[in-house]
């Protein structure tokens, strides 16, 4: 597969999960990646001697650092913000810096990135953020705080869009569900509860993730923008 080849794209969250494989996807089509990571070293290191992709040490929660990550990268032709973390709970007992973190790495960071990423980025560019289905459907408690983030990139989406669309720069959010991850295994204590929802019962594997990913970033995807991509088993259904 060759439909990417030349491009320079950035992975924000790279190292594991659905990170990982947008990064694998993106690289083994013949993009030129590089990609972001915080904490997950040994991870990052494993990935980019497997891809040849670059890895870069930067903490999505720090705005300038953001910003710098990006600009460092010169004009990119595909932007995908995949960090994100979760914080669940009682929200009369949630750590209220562990919400504000959140809300950094979750929404502000995408936002940040994608305005700068639209300063230098040649027509005809795509920025794509991972978001959840959360942002549509939160079915149990705990979750406002999440689901708070999820819905705010839905409006990011919509506005940036319409900023960018002149030049043909598209803006879209993916929006998975259950997904195979360190963080959410299909294995896991939570999973039997989860699939009660879903009308395909089994978690969502990184590389069916990344395939939509890969077809919002490629040339037959131009005319898409402003939208929401749920892929989620009818979770939200």
């Amino acid at each position: 597969m060759t439909e990417f080849t030349d491009k320079n794209v950035l992975v924000i969250g790279g190292s594991r999960g659905i990170g990982a494989a947008i990064v694998r996807r993106l690289a083994r089509s013949g993009a030129e990646v590089a990609f972001s990571y915080a904490g997950s070293a040994d991870a990052a290191a494993a990935l980019a001697s497997e891809t040849g992709a670059t890895a870069i040490r930067s903490d999505a929660a720090d705005r300038a650092a953001v910003v710098d990550l990006v600009k460092g990268r010169g004009a990119l032709d595909i932007l995908v913000v995949n960090a994100g973390t979760l914080v669940m709970g009682d929200p009369l007992e949630t750590d209220a810096d562990a919400v504000d973190r959140m809300i950094d790495i979750n929404v502000r960071a995408p936002y940040h990135a994608a305005v700068e990423a639209a300063r230098q980025m040649r027509d005809g560019g795509r920025i794509i953020v991972i978001g959840s289905v959360n942002g549509d459907r939160m079915p149990f408690a705990g979750g406002a705080a999440y689901a708070m983030t999820k819905s705010a990139l839905q409006g990011m989406a919509r506005g940036l869009a319409r900023d960018f669309g002149a030049r043909g720069i598209t803006v879209n959010i993916v929006q998975p569900g259950p997904t195979d991850t360190d963080m959410n295994p299909s294995d896991g204590p939570m999973s039997g509860f989860m699939h009660e929802f879903m009308a395909i019962k089994r978690h969502a594997t990184g590389e069916e993730i990344a395939a939509m990913v890969a077809y919002l970033a490629g040339p037959e995807a131009g005319i898409v923008t402003g939208a929401l991509h749920t892929i989620d088993g009818g979770f939200g259904a």
